[in-house]
């Protein structure tokens, strides 16, 4: 008999420790939830600025002169960053189309470099402070047979 009152006791002396373990465990798990959507979004974000390098390396390449290779370049990087809902805070964009100098039956790539600075708040959480700067270059060759002007 005296060792179910000692059970009794047990389980009262328990009591309390599951919410205890929730207060600390639920807040936790929440932050680790957030770390994963944010960590996910930002591979997204990373992946829309390497396609908007490819499409404006690529745009540039098929111009026929240097000024429409920079000019398609930047139209099609920020039109390619539009279409995929990618809100850039500051956005800077280059194309070196120095190829289109190379003599005929000279190999040379145009190359596109999309710099996308984003907030952090527009990535994961809103009014999560911070921002993320997301650089990626691409290189698209310029037929080496082409005429060019």
């Amino acid at each position: 008999m005296t060792w179910r009152v000692h059970d009794s006791r047990r389980r009262r002396d328990e009591r309390g420790s599951v919410a205890i373990e929730a207060a600390i465990g639920v807040p936790a798990f929440g932050l680790f939830i957030a770390m994963i959507i944010l960590g996910g979004r930002v591979e997204i974000a990373k992946q829309s600025v390497e396609a908007a390098a490819y499409e404006a390396a690529r745009a540039a390449s098929i111009e026929r002169t240097q000024s429409e290779a920079i000019s398609s370049g930047k139209a099609a990087a920020t039109s390619s960053l539009n279409d995929q809902g990618l809100q850039c805070a500051t956005i800077s964009i280059t194309v070196n189309a120095a190829a289109f100098n190379a003599p005929l039956g000279t190999t040379a790539q145009v190359t596109a470099t999309v710099t996308c600075k984003v907030d952090v708040a527009d990535l994961a959480i809103p009014g999560l402070p911070g921002t993320r700067t997301i650089i990626a270059t691409a290189s698209s060759p310029v037929d080496a047979y082409r005429e060019r002007r």
